[in-house]
């Protein structure tokens, strides 16, 4: 082990958060979800967030920092991460595929005016790839978190894309950007 590999890894991350930094492009995108989820939590709707793996473990983080809390005491903001019911995912996956587990459950929950945010680094996963048409069709606005490359999902909606092909870096990148947008909206719902 030693120092220059840790700090390499450090820089990596360092080095995409700071092409985000630089990006208005990006800026803006966060900016204007931001302002979408906030416009819909307060029209009495709510934040969806979908993903495989490790894009499922930031989908519920990021659900829980809207419901808990992230910068200070306050009442909680509607949102959820679907699957996270795994009853009913492996029910839906058993009777309709793995490929319908979103989209069951986002039907069963989503209303028009809801936002609705589908995570997967490659944008490739199938399974989120088929909630976009349902999701359009309820008429939620959605706006993907993906890779740099943006993958299929980048076709069919809105897409932040982290400026990288690594995982990790992507990842790391989709949590901050979801501690910006919650961030902004909390500052926006609670503080104006």
């Amino acid at each position: 082990m030693s120092h220059e590999k840790i700090r390499s890894v450090i820089q990596s991350s360092i080095d995409v958060k700071f092409e985000i930094f630089r990006s208005d492009f990006i800026l803006n995108q966060i900016e204007t979800l931001a302002n979408h989820c906030l416009q819909s939590l307060k029209s009495d709707g709510k934040i969806i967030f979908a993903g495989n793996g490790g894009s499922f473990a930031d989908s519920q983080h990021l659900a829980a920092e809207f419901i808990s809390r992230l910068q200070f005491d306050r009442a909680p903001l509607a949102s959820v991460a679907l699957g996270t019911n795994s009853s009913s995912t492996t029910a839906i996956g058993n009777d309709y595929g793995y490929d319908q587990i979103f989209v069951r459950e986002l039907q069963a929950i989503g209303r028009t005016g809801d936002v609705y945010i589908p995570i997967s680094t490659s944008g490739n996963s199938q399974n989120i790839l088929t909630t976009i048409e349902t999701a359009k069709s309820m008429k939620l606005h959605v706006v993907g978190l993906t890779g740099e490359s943006g993958g299929k999902l980048k076709d069919l909606v809105e897409c932040i894309c982290v400026p990288s092909k690594r995982t990790e870096r992507i990842q790391e990148s989709h949590i901050m950007i979801g501690h910006i947008i919650c961030c902004l909206v909390e500052d926006n719902f609670f503080l104006k």
